[in-house]
């Protein structure tokens, strides 16, 4: 009878620290010697080395001054990583419709003069809920109103917009878009920059 579970537990060993050990420390090895910052998460910090987010997850900006990214879906609060998801909510769901609805009329009320259209990815979430992007369309939708609240010329607003536009995946994949968070973070440095 031993004969039997002495392969079978040598083999569940063997596969256990290979698996469970040797290979993940491998991978983690490869990953921090080749990508580095993706590996730790893509994390953006302060001046201070404090870490202030990721140019992978998004983040909920509601001040006018900040360009807004794409509303979140996930629960039990937005942007949250631990809860990566989409509403799963159907086009003639009319909670989406609702949802859509007062987004739309919230950006209409905070800029009253802009009569373009809005931009679908500033009133939808995104399927992970985390999308830390916006596309081209989104951020010129929304320089008129970051100008204003910060009290800078809309040209300076759109030479940040346009320094900050990411370019499709290898070229090929995707549009090109714009991260919200590093987008933020230059408007700050810029104002700390112009104060005299």
């Amino acid at each position: 009878m031993t004969s039997y579970f002495r392969p079978a537990v040598t083999l569940l060993l063997l596969m256990t620290v290979i698996t469970g050990g040797f290979y993940p420390a491998l991978v983690t090895l490869l990953a921090q010697s080749v990508f580095p910052a993706q590996a730790n998460g893509s994390l953006i910090r302060d001046k201070q080395g404090q870490a202030i987010g990721s140019t992978q997850i998004g983040q909920g900006f509601s001040q006018a001054r900040y360009f807004w990214g794409r509303p979140s879906a996930t629960a039990p609060y937005p942007y949250n990583a631990t809860a990566s998801g989409g509403s799963n909510l159907g086009p003639t769901n009319p909670v989406l419709r609702d949802a859509v609805t007062q987004r739309i009329q919230a950006l209409q009320q905070l800029d009253t003069d802009n009569h373009a259209p809005v931009p679908v990815d500033l009133v939808t979430a995104s399927a992970s809920g985390l999308d830390p992007h916006i596309s081209i369309a989104a951020a010129n939708y929304q320089i008129k109103r970051v100008a204003e609240a910060r009290q800078l010329p809309e040209s300076k607003v759109r030479d940040l917009v346009d320094s900050h536009i990411e370019p499709r995946q290898w070229r090929v994949f995707g549009e090109a878009r714009v991260n919200v968070l590093g987008l933020n973070l230059a408007l700050d440095a810029a104002a700390q920059t112009s104060r005299p």
